[in-house]
């Protein structure tokens, strides 16, 4: 039996500020301030990223600032599609239906501003968004949690009507304001020093998910993101069948974070179709699992042949499903840095040459490599610091530039090097942009 008006409002009064206060957590300035400014376009301003990374919330801190501001409570909606009272009426005609019986009981006027969670849960739910974009009377947010498969989608019928904000697990930065430690003032930073760097530990153990942050069973609800992400992101979304496989390479891929990958070296080792495998590693990147970093070249033909790095999410994920956390902070340390260029839009790549010099990572701005880091936990061995050096010292002159980086653990300081400068720089300054 399909939901009446009446039991639609009930459903949607729960979930909205009509009448009751939403839970809007600790503000996420940052993000806040973008879906703000991307608002101001006309367009549906779609937000992504992983499942449990704070979407629904950020919503939710949306609304509250706009009501703040004088916009009355009725003039928001706010519908969450994966709400079970849902299912069984997820297509356009619902779409419409629960949107008159919004406009019947509440009766806004003038602007209204729309929040639709997980709307890929509608099928078809692209014809309804554009045909409130085309109106030009509604300021409108939808939430997806993949990437790739909402980026397609939105092209087909909404383009040039939208545009994409991507929102992560916290930040090192968001990490410490949600733990009470004010990142505005250096001088306060620097005399929190040990403080933050006790912080660093735990960010570095147990992710930067909002939830794990916050609570004390920190490994249950970890495996339990994993278990939806796995279950509802990529099993459901493409009817997988051999869901073993699936979990095994998830499972290869955490253990070997930070790490050069190929294809044809997981066949052998999982006993795996290299198709079957290639996507595989498709849905896990598509649903902000798993990124794979290329090799740079100015080949586009050399970069997609060479090995790739894969890359989690958040390390609190890979190392509760891994193992060895504390033989394996080195490793830890790259992803964390991985993260920080991918929160910050940077377009990165490794870079390695014929005799197997390798760098960590390579910054391209433009075309051209602006900066090139290497990440290091502790290089107080004379070995360990010569390799480090002498790949960086490579890497430079390859790209013609004439200082890099070495992010460590604790290390500050800075030496020239045949003609080159290199800095150390401890990893919760680079974090934090001190």
């Amino acid at each position: 039996m399909s939901l009446t008006s009446e039991q639609i409002i009930e459903i949607l009064i729960g979930s909205n500020f009509w009448r009751q206060d939403q839970k809007v957590g600790i503000e996420r300035r940052g993000y806040i301030k973008r879906l703000s400014s991307l608002a101001q376009e006309g367009m549906a301003v779609t937000i992504v990223g992983p499942r449990r990374s704070g979407k629904s919330t950020i919503m939710n801190q949306v609304i509250d600032r706009l009501i703040k501001k004088g916009i009355p409570k009725e003039n928001t909606l706010h519908v969450n599609f994966e709400d079970p009272r849902f299912y069984g009426e997820l297509n356009p005609s619902f779409m419409s239906k629960l949107f008159d019986a919004y406009t019947e009981y509440l009766k806004p006027r003038g602007k209204t501003y729309i929040f639709l969670d997980e709307v890929q849960n509608v099928k078809g739910w692209e014809k309804f968004v554009r045909f409130l974009v085309d109106q030009q009377k509604h300021e409108i947010y939808l939430t997806r949690s993949s990437s790739k498969l909402l980026s397609k989608e939105l092209g087909t019928l909404l383009t040039g009507r939208h545009l994409d904000l991507t929102i992560y697990p916290l930040s090192f930065g968001e990490f410490l304001s949600f733990k009470g430690i004010s990142t505005g003032d250096q001088l306060d930073l620097l005399g929190q020093k040990t403080k933050i760097r006790r912080m660093l530990a735990k960010y570095m153990q147990w992710g930067g998910f909002p939830a794990v942050v916050l609570g004390r069973n920190k490994e249950k609800i970890l495996l339990n993101y994993m278990g939806d992400i796995l279950g509802r992101d990529i099993i459901e979304r493409f009817n997988i069948m051999k869901v073993d496989g699936l979990k095994a390479l998830c499972k290869y891929y955490m253990t070997n974070t930070a790490s050069l990958i190929s294809f044809n070296s997981i066949k052998g080792f999982l006993n795996m179709p290299i198709d079957t495998i290639e996507r595989f590693s498709e849905y896990l990147n598509t649903a902000f699992l798993f990124f794979y970093l290329k090799r740079f070249s100015y080949s586009l033909k050399e970069q997609e042949k060479n090995p790739r790095k894969v890359f989690c999410i958040d390390t609190g994920l890979r190392n509760v499903v891994s193992v060895g956390f504390s033989e394996d902070k080195g490793k830890v340390l790259e992803n964390i840095v991985f993260l920080k260029f991918l929160q910050g839009g940077s377009d990165i790549y490794y870079w390695k040459d014929k005799q197997g010099y390798e760098v960590d990572f390579v910054v391209v701005k433009k075309g051209k490599a602006s900066s090139v880091c290497q990440v290091s936990y502790n290089v107080t061995e004379a070995r360990t610091r010569s390799r480090e050096t002498n790949s960086l010292i490579r890497a430079l002159r390859f790209f013609d530039l004439e200082e890099g980086a070495i992010i460590t653990e604790n290390e500050e300081m800075e030496e020239t090097v045949g003609g080159f400068r290199i800095k150390y720089i401890p990893i919760w300054k680079f974090l934090i942009d001190l």
